[in-house]
Parts: structure tokens; C-alpha cells; sequence
């Protein structure tokens, strides 16, 4: 973000400059409507395209177009992930930060959620991804970075690390090979 070295910017600096966290666990505001909660993530931008921004994300996520004025807090975990995701998106970040984004969510959403990441890469979007589902994320990775403990036991491109033996068979499991 043009930056190299430690920054004593604020953190409202920080995310006006592009950076956007969707944090571990869903963090949704919980007695606000779905609309209300996907647009509080605006709140740096200019509001002259915030209703077309809102809408592109309500169809790029059905299930929360749907339920757009219900209260957040009434949604299935997966679907506060979605919201989580729809609401650091309406910001359009230079950079997206997305911390666990598939924790918790069932086999047809991470799908869906691991589309949406392949499409902003082909869209040219920076993205830093942590997850567990290491298969997935390498699948949407250009560089990873392999840590166990907090400590980084390897790196290379995505392609490079799926295509080792061992690192298969200690990290991911024979079953994501084909990932």
C-alpha cells in the first residue's frame, strides 16, 4: 500500500488508505438489519455509489438479498460469514485481509466462498488469507506461506508447495491433492 516499514498511521488511516479485515468469527452487529451491517462497512468510502455497490454485493449473495432487513443476529453462521465478507467487500479494499473466512461454514458456502476469492484474484485484488482449509486456500493462492505453531515452516508460490510429497502428506493430507 506504499508503504515498506512500520506504519504510525491510525488505524482509521490504515483502512481510509484500502486496507479492509474480515476478522475470525463473524463479527456482525448482531440487532442491525443485514443492509444496515453491509453498509457500516462503507463508512470511509463515498456514499455516491454505496445503493449500486449494495445491490452488486446483495446478488453476489443471495441468501443475504433475502433476508436483507432481518436482524444479523437471526442469520446461520454461515450466512454472518457471508455478511462478514459482503461488508469488508462494500469498502472496495486495495488489500482484503481475511482471517478463518471458511470456519464454521457448510460444504455448499465454502464452495461458493472460495469462487468469490478465485474471482477477485482474477480481478486483480491483494488478498491475505488465513485458513486452515490449506488445500482450498493454496488452490486460490498465488504465494504461500506454510506455519505451524506461528512459525513459518514454508514458503514458495501456491503451485510449488501442492506439488511436493511431503508437504502433501504432513500438511494437507493425501485427500486434498487434488485440490
Amino acid at each position: 500500500m506504499g508503504s515498506t516499514g512500520p506504519s504510525r498511521e491510525t488505524a482509521s488511516q490504515i483502512a481510509r488508505r484500502g486496507l479492509v479485515l474480515v476478522p475470525e468469527g463473524r463479527q456482525v452487529f448482531p440487532e442491525l438489519s443485514v443492509i444496515d451491517n453491509l453498509q457500516l462497512g462503507a463508512y470511509a468510502r463515498p456514499s455516491a455509489d454505496l445503493i449500486e455497490m449494495t445491490e452488486r454485493l446483495l446478488d453476489r449473495f443471495p441468501q443475504l438479498k433475502s433476508r436483507q432487513n432481518q436482524r444479523a443476529g437471526l442469520l446461520s453462521g454461515g450466512e454472518q460469514q457471508m455478511l462478514a465478507i459482503a461488508r469488508g467487500l462494500i469498502a472496495r479494499p486495495r488489500v482484503l485481509l481475511l482471517d478463518e473466512p471458511s470456519l464454521g461454514l457448510a460444504p455448499i458456502l465454502l464452495d461458493g466462498l472460495y469462487d468469490l476469492l478465485a474471482e477477485l484474484r482474477e480481478q486483480g485484488m491483494t488478498t491475505l488469507l488465513v485458513d486452515q482449509m490449506a488445500g482450498l486456500a493454496l488452490s486460490v493462492a498465488d504465494r504461500a506461506y506454510l506455519l505451524q505453531s506461528g512459525i513459518v515452516r514454508h514458503t514458495g508460490s501456491a503451485s510449488d508447495l501442492r506439488a511436493d510429497p511431503a508437504l502433501v502428506r504432513s500438511y494437507l493430507g493425501e485427500h486434498e491433492r487434488a485440490t
